[in-house]
């Protein structure tokens, strides 16, 4: 069994993206590859979550352009 990985950022903390956020085709209201967050757009964690099968947190933040988006901590860093 995996151990599960604490999380690095918490609840209602700023965050910012460190690569463009785009549409795996599972964001239902825009176009698939579209840039949901581009690079260095700031939003705010608003649940913490972990993936079951890897054991690793998913963050869910709702980014200013109104985006609500999982991400995983390679994908953001605290703003």
């Amino acid at each position: 069994m995996i151990e599960p990985r604490l999380p690095k950022f918490q609840w209602g903390q700023r965050v910012r993206c460190l690569i463009d956020l785009v549409n795996d085709g599972t964001y239902p209201n825009a176009e698939e590859d579209a840039v949901l967050a581009a690079a260095g757009a700031q939003g705010e964690i608003v649940q913490v979550g972990s993936h079951v099968d890897s054991n690793t947190p998913v963050y869910i933040v709702e980014f200013e352009e109104k985006y609500v988006i999982g991400c995983l901590e390679e994908e953001i860093e605290a703003a």
